[in-house]
């Protein structure tokens, strides 16, 4: 994809973004200590939420990313962004999101803490 595509469609996934997105933003990152962005373009990536001081992706996925070539896909994505550029990757399903958000947070809260110079 070029990048005048992928920069167009990280503004429209900002504009769109899933309720459990908007969730997480508006109720913790976008006021955590740390500098979180949205919707960062990494390389040829897109990154849900990304904390360049921690070198941290927090990624939220849908039940379409846990089967078949989604899963694989995301797999190979985590292993290109960790190898490639030392940035750990994290996931949590939107359901954990709506139904464990404290431990979202504060699992976020963990590794940022771990990975904050």
């Amino acid at each position: 994809m070029k990048p005048y595509y992928i920069k167009k469609l990280s503004q429209q996934l900002r504009k769109e973004a899933a309720k459990e997105e908007k969730h997480l933003w508006y109720d913790f990152l976008r006021k955590y200590p740390v500098q979180f962005r949205r919707q960062v373009l990494f390389d040829r990536y897109i990154l849900g939420f990304y904390c360049a001081k921690a070198k941290l992706a927090v990624e939220l996925d849908g039940s379409q990313h846990y089967t078949g070539e989604e899963l694989e896909y995301d797999c190979f994505r985590t292993e290109y962004l960790q190898q490639g550029y030392g940035i750990h990757v994290i996931r949590f399903r939107n359901l954990e999101v709506n139904n464990e958000f404290e431990h979202v947070c504060s699992a976020i809260h963990e590794e940022a803490e771990k990975a904050s110079p």
